[in-house]
């Protein structure tokens, strides 16, 4: 009995995410590049803020620098690898640009929950940050990390077939991620002054109007980015 054309993709897609996976679980690299830089940064606020209080802004964007900085480094290598390691080559040939795209972002998108759950857990302990409204700031948090990894996996995409290509990551996402920055920060604000949902509706439809946007123009475009 054949397997629908839908069930084949998502074979496919979810071979290149257990790829993946099993990859990082060797080397630990992307994980251990985001995890370090994080906390060493939020270290480094934490005493140079030291017992201060800081306004509810202020916490916020540096939460956001943080994990912003953090994913735009330690993702650089998603398709790099790939190129590196003549992998790139055997996934044209026997899987469709599409399930790469999905591997790949879902494969990301897992190491920036793991990266904001860590960082956001230690930046709540180490400033003494109460949330006044948690569903809010998870909510916040969630369609950040959706937004950023879908621009993350297209933009590595594209840096992968330049020579040298990694370091060029952090220098194009960081201004494409701006709506990201502005509207993550206005919605943790809100979440941390315990505002609630209807304050930040703003920045939430913002959030899920990068992230659809993002993902869609990926969607479009990847075909061209990998293959070609």
């Amino acid at each position: 009995m054949s397997s629908s054309p839908l069930m084949d993709w998502l074979a496919g897609a979810w071979a290149v995410f257990r790829k993946d996976l099993r990859t990082e679980l060797r080397s630990r690299y992307a994980a251990n590049t985001l995890l370090l830089f994080a906390l060493a940064a939020l270290l480094l606020v934490a005493f140079a803020v030291g017992p201060q209080p800081l306004s509810a802004r202020v916490r916020a964007a540096l939460l956001w620098i943080v994990l912003l900085f953090a994913a735009s480094i330690g993702l650089g290598r998603s398709f790099v690898a790939e190129h590196e390691g003549g992998t790139a080559l055997l996934l044209r040939l026997h899987t469709r640009a599409s399930m790469v795209f999905a591997g790949k972002l879902l494969f990301n998108f897992g190491l920036v929950v793991l990266l904001t759950l860590v960082a956001t857990g230690v930046f709540l302990l180490l400033l003494g940050v109460s949330v006044g409204t948690p569903g809010l700031f998870v909510g916040t948090l969630a369609l950040g990390a959706l937004g950023l990894t879908g621009a993350t996996t297209l933009l590595s995409a594209l840096v992968a077939r330049a020579s040298r290509g990694g370091p060029l990551l952090p220098v194009l996402l960081l201004p494409v991620l701006v709506p990201v920055l502005v509207s993550g920060v206005g919605a943790t604000r809100k979440a941390l002054l315990g505002q609630g949902w209807v304050a930040a509706q703003d920045e939430l439809l913002t959030l899920v109007g990068f992230a659809g946007a993002t993902i869609s123009a990926a969607v479009v475009l990847f075909d061209y980015v990998w293959v070609d």
